[in-house]
This record gives structure tokens, sequence and C-alpha cells, in this order.
């Protein structure tokens, strides 16, 4: 990957992350029609992760998400109508309208297929990192998860599997601080998972601020380290979950949390420090361009057909 100038950088974080947003906030307001036929978990308030990661990728590459997906998969170039049609459960959608939110696929831009169930996209995907170290093409795998995946048995297998083989993975862990309604506090007696990472031998890195330059730079620099062969990286990006767990509403008065933990998170919305440095005119059209897209992509799903009872019995295993 070569590095991008900063005079492509800012403007490709921006769209990145404005695009996301708005599709969700568009997902949220959508939601209570009923139209979309599936839980939706959205990404509002972590849209940097993404934004930051893909950016350091190349086309080639492979992401892997998790069920709070939709930014992974926008973020590395999936299709917005194909996406957009899958919430609603049409034959166009991604997976023909059979899989929703939380099973979002897109291979031909190297999006692996997502999954409802805590921590088990993570040993698929470094089944793809194996695969791609053996074909010898410099290809990685940059894999998502949330901080209650780091809990599951897996996620300990993982790493060791990935140190041993010194397979071309990019841990990249989404610490919201929450998993679902539990705080980290109650789940975790050394919050410091970088520190329980290293010792499995892997390089890790924790961004505290959810900065999307500081992402970047990090994602790129671990790609590097992937590309030559050195083995796995692990990057912490802190982050914060601004709505419900699963749902398009906020949650503060359910007792978990408080809006005072919100504040500094909004203060820094990256949708606003990045395009605060981009011109004006520029930023206007960028995002004219984003609702454009959002509209026709809604207007695509409106108009698709739900798939035929012929279809039943396809693409299931038995």
């Amino acid at each position: 990957m070569t590095e991008l100038q900063p005079s492509e950088l800012l403007p490709r974080l921006y769209y990145s992350i404005r695009l996301i947003r708005r599709v969700e906030e568009v997902i949220a307001e959508i939601y209570p029609s009923d139209k979309i036929k599936s839980p939706v978990h959205l990404s509002i308030g972590q849209e940097s992760v993404a934004a930051g990661v893909c950016a350091a990728l190349t086309n080639d590459d492979v992401v892997s998400g998790t069920y709070r997906g939709h930014a992974t998969y926008l973020a590395k170039g999936g299709n917005l109508a194909g996406m957009m049609a899958e919430l609603y459960g049409k034959e166009d959608g991604c997976a023909r309208g059979k899989a929703g939110s939380m099973h979002l696929v897109g291979m031909e831009q190297n999006i692996l297929g997502t999954s409802a169930v805590v921590g088990t996209t993570i040993p698929i995907a470094l089944g793809y990192a194996l695969a791609l170290k053996r074909e010898g093409k410099g290809r990685v795998v940059a894999l998502f998860f949330g901080d209650g995946a780091t809990e599951e048995g897996v996620f300990s297998e993982s790493l060791n599997f990935a140190a041993i083989h010194k397979l071309p993975a990019l841990f990249v862990l989404e610490n919201n601080q929450l998993a679902i309604h539990s705080p980290k506090s109650n789940r975790q007696i050394n919050d410091n998972i970088c520190e329980r990472v290293e010792t499995y031998g892997i390089a890790t890195h924790r961004i505290e601020d959810g900065g999307t330059i500081e992402i970047y730079e990090q994602s790129l620099a671990g790609v590097e380290k992937l590309r030559a062969g050195e083995g796995p990286v692990f990057l912490e990006c802190m982050t914060y979950r601004w709505r419900e767990h699963v749902g398009p509403g906020e949650d503060y008065d359910a007792g978990y949390r408080s809006r005072e933990e919100l504040l500094p998170w909004q203060e820094n919305d990256q949708m606003n420090v990045l395009g605060a440095q981009l011109d004006t005119k520029v930023r206007a059209e960028m995002d004219a361009e984003i609702e454009k897209r959002i509209a026709d992509a809604v207007a695509f799903a409106d108009a698709g057909e739900f798939p035929g009872i012929e279809e039943l019995n396809d693409h299931v295993f038995a």
C-alpha cells in the first residue's frame, strides 16, 4: 500500500466517515416503518475505526467484520444499494435478502461474511489469512471485533495460532467498552487488553481517543509488517457507541451508562474534526454526493422484489 498524501487522505477519511454516519442515520429513520426486516446494530460514533483501517488496505486485501458491521462493509467499498436491499430482505441484497444486517457479505470487495455470534468470525478470518500466506502475494486480512469477543475462548486460541504461523492478520479491536449493557469494568479485572496480547509475542498498539489519522497511520505501519512476513499485529482502538446496543434509539436512561460518558466523544467527533480541515466547497460537494447515493440506494431497496418461494432451500447446508 502506497501511503496516501495528506491531500488525498483527509477527503477519503472524511467521505468514509460521513457516508457511514449518514447511511446509519437514514437507517435509524426508516427502521420504525418495518421496511427493514432484520435487527440493526449501528456504528454511529465508531466510524473512525473502520475508515482509518480500510484506508490503509488495498482492494485485494480482505476484511472481516462483526454483526455491527455496516461501517466495515462501507469503508471497504461494499455495494451500498446491495446493503440497503439486504436490510429490506430483497433479492437484490448482497446475500439475496436472506441474511439481513448482521450477515453482510461482499466477496467482490473482499469482504468476508459477518456473523451474529460473538467471536465466531475471528477464526474464520484467520483461516483466510493462512490461505493468503500460502498464496504468497502479500495480501492481508484485517479482522474487526469488539471487546466482548476478547472474553471468548476462541480469541486466545486464535492469537496463539496466528502468532505460531506468523499470519498476515491485522487484529482490530473496536473497544467501545461495552458488551451489550455490561461495562468493561464489570467484566475485566485488567482492562489492558494489549498487555494480554503481547504475551503471545504479537506487536500491539492502543489508540486512546478514536483519532482517525492515528488509526490510519498505525494500520499502515501494521500492514507493512504483515506484508514483510513479520507476523500478526494487534490494534486496540478505543471508541464509543452513541446509540443503543441494537436498534435506532438511545438508551442513556437504561441505567448502565450515563450521557456524561458520551460528551467527550461527541466533542471529538471525527466527522466534524476532519470536515473542519476541508475546503468548504469540497466538503459540500462530498456531502451532496453522499446524500444522492443514499437516496438512490433506498429507492433501489424500495423497488426491489422479495426472493421467490422457490429459493427457500437454496444456499443452505442441509
